[in-house]
């Protein structure tokens, strides 16, 4: 793990070398470096076996977004910075994140909230933002009474999150069965118990208040429509928190939507979790995008 300070707050991040050996002829082929944002409550760990897959020809960076993860630490005493939780500040975040490692050449790789992050991203930083693949993530509709049961049930879960809960038996195969099309293995209970617990419950509950409004929401589409870079979306076809109706929705902004949806990729037997799910399926459609442009 490494760490940099990105707006008044210590950002944990992991970068991966590519392990492509050099060109034999001498010739130097400039493949770009995978950036992936995780999701809300989450952290960068849930990339690590689709690194292990993709670092054979990419570099790999992964981080914790401000107040998940380990990028909780305050730089200012017990003060948390007020920055704001918007989708565009979060985007502002990775644009310094970016500029701090030099990378020039990215592909954005976000799950579900950090798929929008990365679609602000790609707009805030169009120079250094070659593609963006989403994954589990969509919207662009704003239906105010489910928005609003979704926006209470997340508070309460940052509300009444006791200390305790990690010490409940059985309480990480529940947390293997959220939101997947089948049981993880309870590793990964209990690293989503973890990242439950351990995220800045201002972050927490800014991420899910401000990126969850009507303007915000609204605002998405647009924002797919005036996208020069490539953009694509892994849908897990069981998906029980981004339907694939919604993904598709906010895809068809874009123009290589075409007619047929060409840059929605359909992932079955899989939930929200597709990156941990069906890392393989996932790895193979990254790969045969990333080889349409980068060869």
């Amino acid at each position: 793990m490494a760490t940099t300070v990105i707006r008044n707050v210590l950002h944990a991040y992991d970068f991966t070398p590519s392990d492509r050996p050099a060109d034999p002829a001498g010739e130097e082929t400039e493949y770009p470096t995978l950036v992936f944002i995780h999701g809300w409550l989450l952290s960068r760990a849930y990339w690590q076996p689709l690194i292990d897959l993709l670092k054979q020809d990419y570099a790999c960076l992964a981080y914790d977004l401000r107040g998940f993860g380990e990028s909780a630490a305050k730089t200012q005493g017990d003060r948390y910075p007020d920055q704001g939780y918007t989708l565009q500040d979060y985007g502002t975040d990775l644009q310094h994140l970016l500029d701090t490692l030099n990378l020039k050449n990215v592909w954005l790789v976000g799950h579900s909230l950090g798929g929008s992050i990365a679609l602000w991203g790609a707009a805030i930083c169009p120079e250094r933002v070659r593609g963006i693949i989403c994954i589990n993530a969509g919207g662009g509709i704003y239906l105010k009474e489910d928005f609003e049961k979704f926006r209470n049930a997340g508070q309460n879960l940052v509300k009444n999150r006791w200390p305790f809960l990690k010490h409940l038996p059985l309480l990480d195969l529940f947390f293997a069965r959220l939101m997947v099309h089948r049981p993880l293995s309870r590793q990964w209970g209990k690293q989503r118990i973890h990242d439950f617990l351990q995220a800045d419950a201002t972050a927490a509950l800014g991420a899910l208040l401000e990126t969850t409004t009507e303007q915000e929401v609204h605002y998405l589409p647009q924002l797919v429509a005036q996208l020069g870079q490539p953009v694509y979306f892994l849908a897990g076809q069981q998906d029980p928190v981004m339907e694939l109706k919604y993904v598709r929705h906010l895809a068809s902004f874009h123009p290589s939507f075409g007619c047929m949806g060409n840059n929605v990729r359909e992932i079955d037997h899989c939930g929200h979790l597709a990156m941990v799910e069906q890392v393989v399926s996932v790895e193979e459609n990254i790969r045969k995008i990333l080889n349409q442009y980068h060869p």
